[in-house]
């Protein structure tokens, strides 16, 4: 996931200004929002459509032999594929080596720029996936959405993050995450409904290409960031991009800090990835960098979406009722997301943080006791 703010790729946040809510505002930030359909649909779609048995039959007819032949075994080893664990996982291979550019391609290009041209490596890539005769095909297009996302998921957050007011950041940003949510809840719902069908896997796999349309259409349609425009020289466009998502005449002191904090971080004449190693920031580099996403993979919530169906499956589960479970599953993260987005301005991160982390530890040993 990508880091929002001007930590990983720009100057220091401004200050001082309240800002106010604009129909502007608001449209823009629904547009760089809906970036995180993509993801969450990838997430849901991909453990469903593993376990359609046309799709088995079409590209890993071994598993479906071994999932056909049920005898006493541990049900994980029927997904013990090489090939399907690449078609999987490559996604996210990918994706991480899109993030590493991202970053610095945002700032020479704007993060406009580089949500569309995720939007596109998206399209691309479902296409390929919802007409794919082949399993060279399958993973070229999943190689093609971890370009997507990649982009994307480094570019949008940090717009959010730039455009909202900043009494309103917080709510503004979890946007993003709330539409990973809607991707999730969509997709397995696509999926339900398609499982039954030979066809269903080529729907739910090409279906992809509608958020990608919906983001990129609307991305073309938005301006880039302030901050962006003043980092890339072009200051009358960031006064207009200003003027507009402000709602007001006299943006002149929030402009004029602009310039001074891009200014600033001219002037250090340093990669950002190198700075953050500096000993001042060690604090923020081994807590916020490092240990708070490292030990957030560790417990497996992003496992537990991607392979929601396989997993209910291994411990019981029809075909059907996994899908449901799954859809279920997607409901509860929603609606987690609307009271996170309600509660993050009014309350901080800092206690959402705490309060999540304890949630999940009573629940993850409510799970073992039994």
């Amino acid at each position: 996931m990508a880091v929002g703010g001007f930590a990983v790729d720009g100057p220091l946040a401004v200050t001082g200004v309240e800002g106010k809510i604009t129909v502007s505002v608001v449209i823009t930030c629904i547009v760089a929002a809906s970036c995180g359909l993509i993801f969450g649909y990838d997430i849901g779609i991909s453990g469903g459509v593993t376990t359609m048995p046309s799709f088995l039959n079409k590209f890993f007819p071994s598993v479906l032999r071994k999932e056909a032949g049920r005898a006493p075994k541990n049900i994980y080893c029927v997904y013990d594929s090489q090939v399907l664990t690449s078609f999987t996982s490559s996604l996210y291979i990918a994706g991480l080596a899109a993030s590493l550019v991202a970053s610095r391609l945002a700032r020479i290009v704007g993060r406009r720029n580089v949500m569309v041209l995720g939007g596109c490596t998206f399209f691309a890539g479902s296409a390929i996936n919802g007409g794919a005769v082949n399993v060279a095909m399958l993973i070229l297009g999943r190689i093609l959405l971890g370009f997507g996302v990649g982009f994307t998921n480094q570019s949008a957050p940090i717009y959010l993050s730039e455009i909202a007011p900043p009494k309103w950041r917080g709510a503004f940003s979890t946007g993003f995450q709330f539409c990973i949510g809607i991707g999730v809840v969509a997709s397995n719902c696509i999926n339900y409904a398609t499982s039954k069908h030979s066809w269903g896997w080529r729907l739910s796999l090409g279906l992809a290409i509608v958020p990608a349309i919906i983001m990129t259409t609307g991305a073309l349609f938005i301006s880039d960031s302030p901050t962006s425009l003043v980092q890339r020289n072009r200051l009358d466009q960031a006064r207009k991009s200003l003027i507009k998502i402000r709602g007001k005449e006299d943006i002149e002191a929030e402009l004029a800090q602009l310039v001074k904090a891009s200014e600033i971080a001219k002037a250090l004449d340093e990669e950002p990835f190198v700075t953050i190693f500096q000993r001042q920031y060690r604090p923020q580099l081994v807590i916020g960098a490092i240990a708070v996403p490292f030990f957030q993979q560790l417990t497996g919530i992003n496992i537990i979406a991607f392979y929601a169906p396989v997993l209910f499956q291994s411990v019981g589960f029809g075909n059907d009722s996994a899908l449901i479970a799954s859809i279920i599953l997607g409901l509860v993260n929603l609606g987690s997301i609307l009271v996170s987005t309600y509660m993050v301005d009014r309350h901080g991160r800092r206690f959402l943080f705490m309060e999540g982390g304890i949630q999940m530890v009573i629940c993850q040993v409510c799970i073992i006791l039994p």
